[in-house]
C-alpha cells in the first residue's frame, strides 16, 4: 500500500500486517493427531478422524509445552492462523492458541500417568456377562458359556465367509453397550462396505469408526492407529475400553499394500514387515494392574481361497487369550450361532467362572466334545431354549461328589 503524505513529499511504504484482523476466539476440541513435523491437528471421531478444512491445527509449541500425546482429547480456544504459518498460500485455517483441558481434566488437575508401555498386565479376571436377561440372544448365552470374556481380553473370532461374524460382533457390541455403559466402546470397521457401516451405526450405541472399501490403504492404517492411540490414552487414565475390530485380516492386507516391497516377501505375497502394526494393535489388549483395561475382539477370515489370508490367520493364531471359531458346516445347516464348541475356548477361564460354574461348564464341554459340531450346537441350543438363563441350565447339571 502507497500513502502520499503531501504533493512534494516522498512516498513511504507502510508495512503489511503480519496477522489477519483479530476475531474473538472460537472453542475447539478433538482428538490429537501428531505429524512428523511435531505439530498436529484436532480430528473428529464423528468424521472417522478424516482430515477436514475445519480441523484445528495444534502448533508444536503447545505440543512441546504441555507434553501432549497423540490420542488425547484436547479442548481450548482457537483463532485464525498467523500469516507466517501459512506460507504456502493455502486457505486460512484455525489454530489452537491455548490448552484448557486434556482428557477432560484442567491442566492443573491433570493426574500423572504411567506410559502405556509401562503398565503391568494381568490375566483377565473381571467378567463381561453378555447375557443378563431372558430375552437376550441365545448366541450371547453361548459365548458366556463357551468363551467367557473378561476385561482386557485379547480375543480372536475365526470366521469363514457367511458364518455370521458381523451379526455376532454386532450382538456383542449391543450387550456391552447395554450392560457396561461405563466402558468406552469402539467398533472399528476396516475396508468395510458402506451399507454395513451405516447399519452398525444405527444398531449399536458405540463409537463406530470406519474406513470404507473405497478408501485408501493408508487411510485404513491411519484410522486404526488413531483409534488405538485414543484407547491407550484412556486406559492410562484408568478407564475401561473395548474395541471390536472387523477385521484383522483386512487391516493386515492394507498394511501389506502400504509396505510396497520394502521388506522380504513371504509366502502368500506377505511383506515381512506388513504384520508389525496389526500385531502391535492386537497385542495392545491387556488387563492393567490397579485399574484400567483394553479389551480387543478382532475377526480373522479363513477359508477365503486366499493364501495371504491363511498366512495372516496363522500369524495371529495363538497370540490371543480367547478364540471363538465359527464353523461353515453349521452355517450351511442354518444353525446359528455357528460356533464350533470344541475349537473355541478361553485361556484361564477359571479366573472368569465362579467355583460353582467351572466344574459344570467343564462337564458340559466334555459331554459335547464327543458329538459332531452340528449335533453339539443343536443340543446346546435346545437345552438353552428350555431355560431362561445359563444359571438355570447349569443348575440341571449335577456333579457327583
Amino acid at each position: 500500500m502507497i500513502d502520499a503524505v503531501g504533493p512534494n513529499e516522498p512516498k513511504v511504504k507502510r508495512k503489511r500486517s503480519m496477522t489477519r484482523q483479530s476475531a474473538p476466539p472460537i472453542a475447539a476440541e478433538g482428538v490429537l493427531e501428531l505429524e512428523q513435523q511435531g505439530n498436529g491437528h484436532l480430528r473428529q471421531i464423528e468424521k472417522n478422524f478424516l482430515p477436514s478444512p475445519e480441523d484445528v491445527r495444534v502448533p508444536n509449541g503447545l505440543v512441546n509445552k504441555y507434553f501432549l500425546k497423540e490420542g488425547q482429547f484436547i479442548e481450548g480456544p482457537s483463532g485464525m492462523a498467523r500469516r507466517r504459518n501459512n506460507r504456502r498460500g493455502g486457505p486460512p485455517h484455525r489454530e489452537l492458541t491455548a490448552v484448557d483441558t486434556v482428557n477432560g481434566f484442567k491442566l492443573r488437575e491433570l493426574p500423572e500417568v504411567r506410559p502405556y508401555s509401562e503398565l503391568v498386565s494381568e490375566h483377565p479376571d473381571d467378567r463381561l456377562r453378555l447375557s443378563q436377561k431372558p430375552e437376550d440372544p441365545l448366541s450371547m448365552r453361548v459365548v458366556d458359556l463357551i468363551t467367557p470374556i473378561g476385561r482386557g481380553q485379547r480375543g480372536l473370532i475365526v470366521a469363514s465367509p457367511k458364518t455370521g461374524k458381523t451379526i455376532l460382533l454386532e450382538q456383542i457390541g449391543c450387550a456391552i453397550a447395554e450392560y457396561y455403559p461405563e466402558s468406552h466402546l469402539y467398533i472399528l470397521l476396516i475396508d468395510e462396505r458402506p451399507e454395513e457401516v451405516t447399519h452398525m451405526r444405527r444398531t449399536v450405541n458405540a463409537q463406530v469408526v470406519a474406513s470404507t472399501s473405497d478408501g485408501t490403504s493408508a487411510n485404513h492404517i491411519r484410522i486404526a492407529r488413531l483409534v488405538l492411540e485414543r484407547a491407550r490414552r484412556q486406559v492410562e487414565m484408568g478407564d475401561d475400553v473395548v474395541i471390536l475390530l472387523d477385521s484383522i485380516t483386512r487391516l493386515a492386507r492394507a498394511s501389506n499394500r502400504e509396505q510396497k516391497g520394502r521388506g522380504k516377501t513371504m509366502s502368500g505375497g506377505i511383506d515381512s514387515r506388513a504384520l508389525e502394526f496389526p500385531r502391535q494393535f492386537f497385542g495392545a489388549a491387556r488387563n492393567v494392574e490397579d485399574g484400567g483395561s483394553l479389551t480387543i475382539l478382532g475377526t480373522a477370515l479363513v477359508d477365503t481361497g486366499s493364501q495371504m489370508d491363511e498366512v495372516i490367520f496363522q500369524e495371529f493364531k495363538g497370540t490371543g487369550n480367547m478364540e471363538l471359531v465359527l464353523d461353515r458346516k453349521l452355517a450351511e445347516s442354518r444353525i446359528f450361532p455357528a460356533i464350533d464348541i470344541t475349537g473355541s475356548g478361553t485361556r484361564r477361564e477359571e479366573l472368569l467362572l465362579d467355583s460353582e460354574e467351572l466344574p459344570k461348564v467343564q462337564l458340559l464341554r466334555r459331554a459335547l466334545a464327543g458329538l459332531k459340531p452340528t449335533e453339539a450346537m443343536s443340543l446346546l441350543l435346545d437345552k438353552m431354549k428350555k431355560t431362561k438363563s445359563n444359571k438355570d441350565l447349569l443348575d440341571q447339571i449335577k456333579i457327583k461328589p
